[in-house]
Parts: structure tokens; sequence; C-alpha cells
């Protein structure tokens, strides 16, 4: 059975924390735009939180060798917990000479999430059986990308009610209860290298990377699609909407929310038909990377705002029927005491290739157009698809060794 105590403890505590995550983050958001008036300090909240993922991606094995699964979810969860009513506290004494603090404590909250979400892509198959992991993974991703359409929207409205110090005490309130659930999860262990040295713990996960076939090119995809996946965020979509789409920009928030749209109906559908996914596997691995690279080439030429809208969403959708399959390959391809590593090193290549990447591709709009950066980003999918199609007999489903 999928819906048991341990799945259902870990999605609605994760789920609380997700919404806490989205709210605090508006509220930072504005705080910094009202106190600096400048959208480019506003912009270096994202900044932050990638480069301390990242910086956390690297040494949560570390933890992983010492302290068991669940009570690092838990713990890390308590963590953000504190760090949020710190950082409520010091809102009242906040000026422009000490505004700093406020990206010290999203820093150190961005920390504890980059040892958080892989341990939560871990502990999914330590609750739930195998022939059900497709379908358990659906369902959080239907979750998870619910959570992240509405939020937004939420949170902004509960600003015209509310001061953003009023709303860090809310999710703070939201951050205990998912402590308290997620501390009632069973213990998952996955203590397998109390005997080497800090060094090799670091290493592991990499190594794993590399001496496991399929998941040496799915760590080859991450790249790809990080490095691609950076012409979606809100700077390059702002300046196509604006310079190659010629309409208001509503219009970014209207791609953006067909985009999230479009994730929720591809994790609705591998949940509903999980058992045909499972069985297409690497059919559904080709197609929706082969439709993902025609449509970002597509919404390069493109000039017609409805248009747009309807790629954006299609790219929703084969994103989220490529990637949930994706995650069954990764939680089946290795031992269960492996996953955790593994989850840290592929979240490194994500964040650090992202944070990077982000970057380059603002300097590549400047120096060449907003369109060809989609081209760029096009054509790094069509890699990621040549990739999947000559090598589609790795992806399958195994029978994992517990």
């Amino acid at each position: 059975m999928i819906i048991n105590k341990n799945f259902s403890l870990l999605l609605i505590g994760q789920s609380f924390a997700n919404i806490g995550d989205v709210l605090y983050m508006v509220s930072v958001i504005s705080i910094i735009y009202d106190i600096k008036g400048s959208a480019t300090a506003a912009s270096f909240v994202p900044f932050t939180i990638t480069t301390c993922m990242f910086i956390s991606s690297l040494i949560t094995p570390l933890f992983v060798g010492k302290i068991r699964l669940n009570a690092l979810m838990a713990g890390s969860q308590f963590g953000k917990t504190v760090l949020l009513f710190l950082l409520g506290l010091s809102l009242s004494g906040l000026t422009e000479a000490n505004f700093y603090v406020v990206f010290m404590v999203i820093g150190c909250i961005a920390f504890l999430d980059g040892c958080a979400n892989p341990i939560r892509q871990t502990l999914i198959p330590y609750y739930v059986a195998p022939e059900h992991l497709m379908k358990a993974n659906g369902i959080a991703e239907t979750v998870t990308q619910l959570i992240q359409a509405a939020m937004w929207f939420v949170g902004s409205m509960f600003l015209l009610i509310l001061s953003p110090q009023q709303l860090i005490w809310y999710v703070g309130g939201l951050f205990i209860f998912s402590s308290f659930l997620l501390c009632l999860l069973e213990n998952a262990d996955a203590k397998t290298m109390q005997s080497i040295g800090k060094a090799e713990q670091i290493k592991e996960g990499w190594k794993t990377l590399f001496h496991t076939p399929v998941l040496r090119k799915i760590a080859s995809i991450e790249f790809l699609e990080s490095l691609a996946g950076t012409v979606w965020i809100a700077a390059v979509l702002y300046v196509f909407v604006n310079d190659a789409l010629k309409v208001d920009q509503k219009w970014w928030g209207f791609i953006n929310g067909a985009f999230f749209l479009g994730l929720i109906l591809g994790s609705v559908y591998c949940m509903k038909y999980s058992s045909f996914v499972e069985r297409k596997l690497g059919a559904f691995l080709v197609v929706g990377s082969l439709i993902n690279f025609l449509f970002t080439i597509l919404f390069s030429v493109n000039s017609i705002p409805i248009v747009a809208l309807g790629i954006s969403f299609g790219v929703g959708i084969f994103t989220q029927i490529k990637n949930i399959p994706q995650q069954t390959v990764i939680q089946t391809s290795v031992r269960k005491q492996q996953l955790s590593t593994v989850y840290t090193s592929l979240g490194a290549i994500g964040t650090g290739i992202f944070g990077v990447g982000s970057l380059l591709m603002g300097i590549f709009t400047d120096l060449f157009g907003v369109r060809m950066v989609f081209v760029l980003s096009g054509f790094l999918l069509a890699f990621v698809s040549m990739i999947i199609y000559k090598n589609k007999s790795l992806f399958v489903t195994r029978q994992r060794v517990s």
C-alpha cells in the first residue's frame, strides 16, 4: 500500500515546510526591496540560496555517515525553524546598514535545505515498496508543484494584509508543525561509511555516480539540463517577454503559471498511469527530452504570446513525464544506503551549474540577444535526447538489493 503512515508523514511534513519556504521567500524579497529599493539587491536572494545549497550538497555525506536519515530530515527542519524565528526577531531593528543579516540567515536556511532535499528523495524508497515508487514519486511531485504554483500568488496576497514580519511568524508556525511531523518518521539508517575518512565520505557519492553506467549518464543529463534550464529564470524570461513577444509584463506571470500547470498535469499523468509509464520507461524519457528540445527551439522563434503560453505549458508537461521516471531509475539503480550520497552529488551538479549558468546566460543574452539564448538551450536539450536515445537500454527499473 503506497499511502502508509511514514510516506504520509513525510509528504505532509514536507508540504508544510514547502509552503513556509515560499511564504518566507516572498517576505524576504519584499523586505530587501523595501530597504534597498533595488531589484538587483533582491536578485541576490536566489544567488545566495543556490550558493549555500551547493556547499551543503558537497558536505552532506559527512552527516549521512553518522546520523539516521529521518533524524537528519527532522533536524534540518528544526534548525530552519530556529533560524526563521531569529530572522523574525531581527526584522524589528533592520536598516540599510545591517540588512546583510537577512542574507546570512537565508544562507543558513538554504544550507539546511541543501541537506534536506536529497534526504527527502532518498527516504521515499525506504517507506514505499518498489512496485509503488513511480506512483509515490508522482504524488510527491504533484503536491510540490501545486504548492509552488499556488503559494507565490497567495504569498503576494498575504502581503496586502500582513507585514513581512507578521508573515514570518505565521511561517514559523508552519515550520513547527512540519518539524513535529517529521520527528514521527520511523528510523531509516544509511550509516555504511563510519570506517572511512571524511574525504572518502564526501567522494562516495561521486564514485557511485561514475562507477554506475546509468547514473553516469544521468549526471551528464543533469549537467546539460541545469545549464539549459537557466533560460527560464526570471531575468531572461522577463527580457524575452519584453523584447521578443513585445507584450505587457503580466505575460511573464502567465507563462510561468502555464509552466507550473504543465508540471502538475505531467505529475498527475505519471501518478495515474504509473504501471504503463514504468513498462515504457525508456520511451517516456526519450519522448520527454526530444519534445522539450523541439518546444524550446519553437519558443525561441515564436512571436505570438498565446503560442508562447501553450509551449510553456507543454514544456512543463514533458519535463515531468521525463523527470519522474528518471527519479525511479535513480532510486532503483543502487542500494538504498547509497542513495543519499548519490542525490547529494546530483544536487551539487544541479545547483552548481545552475548558479554559474544563470550568470552566463544573462551575459549571453546581453551579447547575442534573448532568442539566441533559447536556441542554445534547445541544442543543449538535443544533446540530452541523444544521450538518452543511445543509452535507452540503461534506463530501466531494477530489482535493487536493500
